[in-house]
């Protein structure tokens, strides 16, 4: 198997209401501007590097935060590749039948993006791996995610590489894999995600239940509140389980007990009740949101209207009472 770590930069839009957006085919979360990846030798060792800068033509304006934290200007990115002769490029150094590694899972999410938009060939970028999950089943970790800084301060790998950089990034990684062991992660990979479940502290194990299971379970964390929360991408955006079209959304029902509903829905595919679960990590004082995606039956829709209904008269209700 032919193994590359890959770190992507990205710039993004100054604003979410950015016209730029309505020109846009799918909604894009962010430009790449660069792209850095090491591949690792058969001993899971960094090998050979590459590195190529991306001019960007949607977001060409660079957000601030993105400048301060990765040093790019539009000078530089002047002198970038086309995204197309990038990917090209990015292409022939990964070669046939190759598995990306990344830290974290938005690499692969802004790459796929990026080839959508661009209408180019993303069926070579099929294979994927969080090397997050395998560092925390290794390490006594649970979900919650751990920073590449972490991991490498738990190795006593000193930073030699830029941070923030493709290039830094992706040699950091392929540093940590190294002191992994990869072929025990990689056998282990498809149990991960339950494993590290099981090791939360209100962890509950499942009950047999004739219910439905749910399509996707996804976790996020690092969210200040939990409006927050609901206007990040992460949790706001959501893709057809079926065909990968991004459905649209009525609205978010409280359901008690920091649990929320929604209903979205693909014009070909119908609708998905998706539920969100909230905890708050008091060590870091932010938020941490599980969200599953089920495919919706007529008792659910009919759930959610009743919840709904519920919610909008508790709003009439308190609206009246602040005007009496």
């Amino acid at each position: 198997m032919n193994y590359v770590v890959v770190d992507l930069e990205w710039n993004q839009a100054m604003s979410s209401k950015s016209s730029v957006f309505n020109k846009l085919p799918i909604h894009l979360g962010g430009e790449i501007i660069e792209i850095g990846a090491v591949r690792l030798t058969e001993d899971m060792r960094p090998g050979e590097e590459f590195t190529v800068d991306v001019k960007p033509v949607y977001f060409r304006r660079m957000h601030y935060k993105v400048k301060k934290i990765t040093g790019f200007d539009k000078e530089r990115l002047s002198h970038g590749l086309s995204f197309p002769d990038a990917l090209d490029k990015f292409r022939e150094f990964c070669g046939e039948d190759v598995t990306f590694i990344t830290w974290g899972c938005d690499d692969q999410r802004i790459l796929e993006q990026n080839i959508i938009i661009h209408d180019l060939d993303w069926d070579w970028i099929a294979g994927w791996i969080n090397l997050q999950l395998i560092y925390n089943l290794q390490t006594g970790g649970d979900k919650n995610q751990k920073s590449l800084a972490s991991a490498m301060e738990h190795f006593e790998i000193e930073q030699t590489r830029v941070a923030h950089d493709a290039l830094g990034d992706a040699y950091n990684t392929a540093i940590v894999a190294s002191r992994l062991d990869m072929g025990e992660g990689l056998r282990m990979y498809d149990e991960a995600a339950g494993i590290l479940a099981s090791r939360m502290p209100n962890y509950k194990a499942p009950a047999e239940s004739d219910g439905p299971e749910a399509l996707c379970h996804d976790s996020f964390d690092g969210f200040d509140s939990k409006a927050d929360a609901f206007a990040d991408e992460r949790m706001r955006v959501l893709r057809c389980p079926a065909c990968g079209t991004e459905m649209t959304a009525l609205k978010w029902v409280n359901q008690g007990d920091q649990r929320y509903m929604n209903i979205y829905s693909c014009p070909e595919h119908g609708s998905y009740l998706v539920r969100a679960k909230f905890r708050k990590d008091k060590d870091e004082n932010t938020w941490l949101a599980n969200r599953l995606v089920y495919e919706a039956d007529e008792d659910m829709l009919s759930f959610y209207k009743t919840k709904a209904a519920q919610s909008r008269r508790r709003s009439r209700g308190h609206g009246r009472r602040r005007g009496q």
